[in-house]
């Protein structure tokens, strides 16, 4: 749940609710709220990895644990930038941005994979793999419904902002220069 489910769907909160100003700060909130609780969920089951781990004498899934341990010190770097967060406007907040968006996608990728690697240890019946696979599915499927809504709003706003009423109500192009 937590790093498969709740961080993409925290991300998919940031991405598309932000477009709407009447859902700020809403949408912040939610967004961190989500964030912390799916980063305590992860630390609790990467805590009962290493336990399960350790008590396994023999039995290694290396590549699951790596990438547990990877999605662990992303996670830990979001929690985090919450604290180091620039103000807007701050010179450094662009690439602040950067790293947040781009540390936020690595996280939900590699936990996707990583609940598939977790399903495959498993073993369970075919219907928990299903069900994920549906979830996930949807989940994107959202995503790119919201994606394409997100960018109509966007590139509607562009557009008022570039045909502003003159003086006596005509809304002819305004040029940018002086």
């Amino acid at each position: 749940m937590s790093w498969g489910v709740l961080f993409p769907v925290g991300i998919m909160i940031a991405r598309y609710l932000r477009t709407f100003p009447a859902a700020d700060p809403a949408w912040f909130y939610l967004h961190g709220s989500l964030q912390v609780s799916a980063y305590g969920i992860g630390v609790a089951g990467w805590v009962t990895g290493l336990k399960l781990g350790s008590e396994s004498k023999g039995v290694e899934y290396t590549a699951h644990r790596n990438i547990g341990i990877t999605l662990f010190c992303l996670a830990t770097l979001q929690v985090l930038a919450l604290f180091l967060r620039p103000k807007k406007g701050h010179k450094i907040r662009f690439y602040w941005n950067i790293y947040h968006h781009g540390t936020g996608f690595a996280v939900a990728i590699l936990g996707i994979l990583n609940v598939f690697k977790g399903l495959e240890i498993l073993s369970p019946s075919s219907k928990w793999r299903l069900s994920y696979i549906i979830i996930i599915s949807s989940l994107g499927i959202i995503a790119i419904i919201l994606e394409a809504f997100t960018w109509i709003v966007v590139l509607k706003r562009k557009s008022n902002k570039a045909t502003k009423p003159n003086g006596n109500g005509d809304t002819r192009r305004q040029s940018s220069a002086p």
